[in-house]
This record gives C-alpha cells, structure tokens and sequence, in this order.
C-alpha cells in the first residue's frame, strides 16, 4: 500500500526558518549522494565545486506577486483574501479601474455573494461566485486610481503559513529569486532563493549551462494529501511554460549524455511532463503530473531542492528520485545539524 504516513518526521518548531539569512548563499547545502548512499555538509556558494562543465541547471523563472489582500467586511470584521492568480484587469482605454480575481478567503464566517470587503481607502472587492473548492471570485475596484499601482501597494508577499509574521519589507525582495522575470506564482520556487548573481557567473565561468522554464507555483503545490494512499491524490494543475530554445538545449545536452540538474521541484515536474518519445517537448498550458516513489525519471538526473514539510507531495518526489529511506536519513541527518526547514531555511543537492 502507498501510505502518506510512512513520510511522516518530527520536526523541532524552532528549526523552521522564520526570516531569511543576510546573504542568500550562505545557506547550509547537504549534499546527498545516491551513488554511495554519503551525505556531506556543504554550504550554497560552493556549489560550483559540486557541477562541472557536463552539468545542466535548469531554473523556474516564476515571478511571486503581492497576493495576500488584507482588510474588512462592510460589517466591521477582518477578512484575508489570497489571490489565486495575478487578476485580469478590464481594459477601457485608459488606467484600469477594475479586474476580476479568483482567491481563497479568510473570515470569521462563510463568504457571501454580494458581499463588499474593503481592503482600503480606495481598494473594494465584491463577492460575486463560491466556487466548489472554497475559492471565491471577486470583482476589484479602485475608482480613482490605477488599480495595478493599488494593487502593488496594498498586496502582501504570500508567505507560508509556517512563517508566523507578517509580511515585511524585506520579503518584497527575498521571497523572490534573483532570476525572477514571469509574475504569476503565489509562492517562490524556494530552491532558487539561494542563488546570487556572483554565484550565478561562477556556474556559467565553469561551463555549467543554466537554461529558464516557468512554473507559476499555485496552491496545489501545497495541498495536504488527505489520502492515506497517497497515489489517489489529485495535484491541481499549475501554468507552465517550456520554450522551444530550452527544451532544444535539453535535448543537445541529453543527447552529449550531460547530467541534467533541476532547481526545484516545479522545474522537475515540467521537464518530466514535457518528456514525449524521447525528447522534451516544447509547450505552455497547464502541468498536474503528479511524481511519486516508483515514478521513473526520464529526464532529471539531479536536484536541488528545499527540505519539505512532512507528509507531502514535494517529500514524496524528493523520494522518488533519491529513494525513500536515503532521503529520511538525510532528513535525520539535517535536524541533528540542525539545519534551517523550509522556505526560507537550507537546501539539499542530490547527485
């Protein structure tokens, strides 16, 4: 039987990392290696001495917009609106005014169509649909000014739950990754936080080839698996991109038998999707492939990734490709070091 619970660890609440390091690349890197099963200790600026001149990094590109609206019932109580998706503004021939939205809404009571939250001075939403999932639709309005300008200064950075502060200004910057260009996730593509335009050129120095894809992160990518057998879960279909000139650099270096080394989980799941009768296919549309233990890679020969919340769909792809038992040995190995979980925490290279 497929069982959630046999991903399950005890994690100490106070190695979740709640602010980000002062420089991104000092981040603790463990180094997993599934040729002879070692673990070595690493730190993140080093990775160029862990990839050679036959090494591909592909990287997910998705930029994170300010998704989280706070404010108020027209009653007086406080209410939470999460984006879904950067809203579609209505076009009217000057500054947009309105734009729709879908979001996951958080209030003391059940939403209501018609219902008016006021978000500021100047920024409403309506109610105007319940969706079957919780997600409601909301009509924005700023009658008076740009409501793309509104919407920047008035939306937080989603951070995780697991983070117990509000958003600040620091996080505007550092829950984005530096190569950040394609706004539409409501979450970072965390394995890519750790990078630095320094370390970036060292990699390219070195002969590393570092090639983009998007993957807007939504919040599929998070969803609990409610099953105990965990196949029968359903990941929701995120947006990707795969341009023609990456999957093409992909196919050249699979074909001179170069490793390929993803950033990321949503970096795996694209190339693995894209993957059709022996090559990688170039494409956009929506990406729900859902990759657990016993999946077989055909595309992905490395990761760089995160460590992830027990009992998970990122553990069990993490698993997939490295083997459940190395990969809870490397998770105990990280606690007893006491390295840094999550967004914001250390990272793990598996070769």
């Amino acid at each position: 039987m497929f069982s959630i619970n046999d991903y399950d660890y005890l994690l100490p609440a106070d190695l979740i990392a709640q602010e980000p390091l002062p420089e991104r690349d000092q981040s603790r890197m463990l180094v997993l290696n599934r040729g002879d099963e070692s673990i070595f200790h690493s730190r993140f600026f080093r990775l160029p001495e862990w990839l050679s001149d036959q090494d591909v990094l592909v990287i997910n590109n998705t930029r994170v917009f300010p998704a989280r609206l706070r404010g108020r019932k027209a009653s007086g109580g406080k209410v939470e609106a999460l984006l879904l998706a950067p809203p579609r503004f209505r076009e009217n021939g000057g500054p947009p005014r309105q734009a729709e939205a879908r979001a996951l809404c958080r209030s003391s009571k059940p939403p209501k169509i018609g219902q008016k939250l006021i978000f500021g001075p100047e920024f409403t939403g309506e109610i105007t649909a319940l969706g079957p999932s919780g997600e409601i639709s909301l009509l924005l309005t700023s009658p008076d000014r740009d409501l793309r300008q509104v919407l920047a200064e008035a939306g937080d950075m989603p951070l995780p739950p697991y983070i117990r502060r509000p958003a600040g200004e620091q996080d505007t910057n550092r829950y984005q990754t530096v190569f950040a260009s394609e706004t539409g996730a409501i979450a970072a593509p965390t394995a890519g936080l750790h990078f630095t335009p320094e370390v970036l050129r060292e990699l390219e120095t070195k002969g590393v080839e570092i090639i983009s894809l998007t993957l807007h992160v939504g919040p599929g990518t998070f969803q609990p698996v409610r099953e105990e057998d965990y196949s029968r879960h359903r990941l929701a279909p995120e947006y990707f991109r795969l341009p023609q000139a990456s999957a093409a650099a992909i196919n050249r270096a699979k074909e001179a038998g170069k490793r390929i080394v993803a950033v990321g989980t949503t970096s795996v799941r694209v190339l693995e999707s894209q993957y059709q009768d022996g090559q990688v296919r170039p494409g956009e549309g929506y990406c729900g492939l859902f990759i657990y233990p016993g999946y077989q890679f055909r595309v992905v020969d490395g990761l760089l990734t995160n460590f992830h919340l027990p009992k998970s769909t990122l553990l069990l792809l993490v698993s997939a490709l490295a083997g459940r038992d190395l990969v809870m040995r490397a998770y105990q190995a990280a606690m007893a070091a006491r390295y840094r979980f999550y967004s914001y925490g250390d990272c793990m290279l598996i070769l």
